[in-house]
């Protein structure tokens, strides 16, 4: 894995990440940031792709032991 993922993810996806670990659903996700369902799964598809992960909780353990969520989840 790159050890710069963090500096990879775009601001949104780091957003939509938060979100997700807080616990939102895609939908809660989409309404919360003023963006379709549909651009919500394409971030979380990117999302998974650079945290090399499959599911939305491995990708906020891989979030937390990359320091990205600064403990915020």
């Amino acid at each position: 894995m790159n050890t710069d993922t963090q500096k990879r993810l775009t601001v949104r996806e780091s957003q939509v990440l938060r979100l997700i670990a807080s616990g939102c659903t895609y939908s809660q996700t989409a309404e919360h940031l003023g963006i379709s369902l549909h651009t919500v799964t394409t971030h979380i598809k990117n999302l998974y792709r650079k945290l090399e992960v499959h599911c939305a909780a491995g990708a906020v353990m891989r979030a937390v032991q990359l320091q990205i969520l600064g403990g915020q989840a």
